[in-house]
């Protein structure tokens, strides 16, 4: 499996034939200056943890100009489908549903936040509950990307039902859990191989680095491998 980070919470995953981009949120990221092409390239799928601007990002741009099909809640695939997604590649689903997408699944589970997108008048829409999703390949590792949320106690029975072994947390802080907070969460209901943070960095208003999180995780009690990414360099787990 090779993962790469553009930043904030947008990742793409390569594991098999399938290239999935997750909250790809790259034009406008002050911590990614690439634009979202050379990110897409050969995408099979976009993920969507919720329907804030900086995680729907450059979705529309990327679904009309590859064969990815969207997998989000249902309110954010129809939302997209009013803007010009094409209505034949969408792979709804919500809270506790598992979507088969091909050469994995993905499992919506609780997130604590919102969401909910600008209209042109000011207003907003209302997008659906937010989720965290959990990936199972059938050959690789487990993914779970949080999305935005704080800590809650039922990621105890994430844990229990999925036992993932790759981390994608949140710990930027104002919007989600900060970095100590992580950590805890991290450490307590989960047995993560690796955890990689995120949503930091972007925005002047969120935590600026990961160190908060990279320091109370070595304090843990539970040896697990935090990984820092650079930036748009690819990496294997």
């Amino acid at each position: 499996m090779k993962l790469t980070w553009f930043g904030h919470s947008a990742f793409r995953i390569e594991a098999g034939e399938n290239v999935i981009l997750i909250d790809p949120f790259l034009s406008g990221n002050s911590t990614w200056n690439g634009g979202w092409r050379q990110a897409a390239q050969g995408a099979t799928h976009v993920l969507l943890t919720h329907g804030h601007m900086d995680h729907v990002g450059d979705s529309l741009d990327i679904l009309h100009n590859t064969k990815a099909t969207l997998v989000a809640n249902f309110e954010l695939c129809n939302f997209l489908v009013g803007k010009g997604a094409d209505k034949d590649r969408i792979n709804p689903g919500n809270h506790g549903g598992t979507v088969d997408c091909g050469g994995f699944t993905t499992t919506f589970v609780n997130a604590l936040h919102s969401s909910s997108f600008p209209n042109d008048d000011g207003t907003n829409v209302y997008l659906g509950n937010p989720a965290g999703l959990v990936l199972h390949f059938a050959e690789d590792k487990t993914v779970y990307h949080m999305g935005d949320t704080d800590i809650f106690g039922d990621m105890a029975l994430i844990n229990e039902l999925h036992q993932p072994q790759i981390g994608l947390v949140p710990i930027g802080d104002r919007f989600t859990m900060g970095g100590a907070v992580a950590a805890l969460a991290c450490q307590r209901f989960f047995d993560f191989e690796t955890v990689i943070p995120c949503h930091y960095g972007t925005f002047p208003i969120i935590d600026q680095n990961a160190d908060k999180f990279v320091s109370s995780m070595q304090e843990g009690k539970k040896q697990t491998r935090v990984l820092v990414p650079t930036i748009g360099d690819a990496f294997e787990l």
